[in-house]
């Protein structure tokens, strides 16, 4: 897989971080964060260690099943 480019990386694990605090806030696990947005547990694991650049319609899952604006995650 190729490499992101520093500034990349950071934006990546950014969003990450701010999935899994809004995800321990509400007290879920990963699966049960998976579930609720309709995706995958690991994937929801590497969009929160920053390894996946996540697509728009997923960005809006997420934040559904968090009960946050989509734009909270960024």
């Amino acid at each position: 897989m190729p490499t992101a480019p520093d500034d990349e990386r950071v934006a990546l694990s950014a969003f990450g971080r701010r999935v899994r605090e809004l995800r321990k806030e509400l007290g879920l696990s990963q699966e049960e964060l998976a579930d609720r947005a309709d995706l995958h547990r690991t994937y929801v694991g590497s969009i929160e260690r920053g390894e996946r650049n996540v697509a728009l319609i997923n960005i809006h899952r997420l934040a559904k099943a968090l009960g946050v604006p989509p734009g909270d995650l960024l």
